[in-house]
């Protein structure tokens, strides 16, 4: 697949490239159940429906405004594609956000409207309930980005010298780690040293946090008061300072479903960072390597990227929220 940003304009300060594909595997092409959602400074669109890229025009988008999301729908609990998609469509009719607190009381209003409408439409909805990730940047004209997070897909800050997440995985590891059954060294270990398919939260389908046995219907936002120290500067929705010297990568999981993500995470600065390399060539580099030089015990899944560089007033200054250097698992 193209990229998708091709008909797209983010102006002179955001250079912005996507890509949405159901596998790299040239054996095995599974149903595509990502999805991803951009939005440009003049309200022109575009998201996945049916597996194909559909292109639209937001009506009353205010000018310079931008909207990214990456969506990664779960199919084991059933109807995967089609929640990554209402979602995905619902958030053209999301009015722009100008505060963090106006787009964290639209999005969850929006999970329990498609939560009811789910359960109304599909007799399976109990036994089977959908979900999707969802991991958002809105960004105003004149205002920093706002991140809103739900799952394990993930932000990435992409330097010459490092990959660093800039999102919580909500998976069984971090609810311990909010317990204080995991130290940083083990939390890191099981999430991004290994490859454990497991989700405590996702939009659509609610949370397990406080009882792994219980499902709320509701969505927590883990923040400074819920998450253990070494994670507390990571909230799920926060503002956030862009890097003018640094790419950022909203993906979904199949980059890093993997025996060692974290070692072939690290090869993205290589990939990717390179002086003067546009984004667009980037995120080719990124499929490429996967396609060619797959990573051991790669599991088949979708693969979602928006990769995105701020330019010139719009980056602003250092992001303060990145990841210190944990104790990370060595070869």
């Amino acid at each position: 697949m193209t990229n998708l940003t091709d008909q797209l304009d983010f102006g002179a300060s955001l250079e912005v490239a996507a890509r949405c594909e159901a596998s790299i595997s040239k054996l095995q092409v599974p149903e595509n159940q990502d999805n991803l959602l951009l939005i440009d400074v003049h309200g022109q669109a575009v998201l996945m429906q049916q597996q194909q890229a559909l292109h639209v025009t937001v009506a009353g988008w205010p000018h310079g405004h931008v909207r990214l999301a990456v969506l990664d729908g779960m199919g084991g609990h059933g109807h995967g594609r089609e929640a990554a998609e209402a979602v995905a469509q619902a958030l053209l009719q999301i009015p722009a956000c100008a505060t963090l607190d106006q787009l964290s009381a639209q999005l969850d209003a929006l999970h329990h409207n498609l939560q009811e409408q789910f359960r109304q439409q599909h007799d399976d909805y109990t036994f089977r309930r959908p979900g999707t990730t969802l991991t958002l940047l809105e960004i105003p004209p004149q205002g920093q980005p706002m991140l809103y997070h739900v799952g394990d897909s993930r932000l990435y800050e992409i330097s010459a010298d490092d990959a660093r997440p800039l999102t919580v995985d909500h998976v069984p590891a971090t609810a311990y780690a909010m317990h204080g059954l995991l130290d940083e060294q083990q939390w890191w270990q099981q999430v991004h040293g290994e490859h454990r398919p497991q989700i405590v939260q996702a939009y659509i389908l609610g949370n397990a946090f406080s009882n792994p046995q219980v499902l709320d219907d509701s969505l927590r936002g883990l923040d400074q008061a819920s998450l253990p120290g070494f994670l507390q500067h990571l909230p799920d929705r926060r503002a956030l300072t862009l890097r003018s010297d640094a790419l950022y990568l909203l993906a979904t999981d199949g980059f890093w479903s993997c025996a060692r993500p974290d070692l072939w995470v690290a090869r993205w600065p290589r990939l990717m960072a390179q002086s003067g390399l546009p984004v667009a060539a980037a995120i080719d580099a990124l499929y490429q390597d996967y396609r060619h030089n797959p990573p051991p015990s790669l599991h088949i899944d979708n693969l979602s990227a928006i990769l995105l560089r701020p330019h010139g007033t719009a980056s602003g200054n250092i992001d303060e929220t990145a990841l210190p250097e944990a104790a990370k698992p060595q070869d």
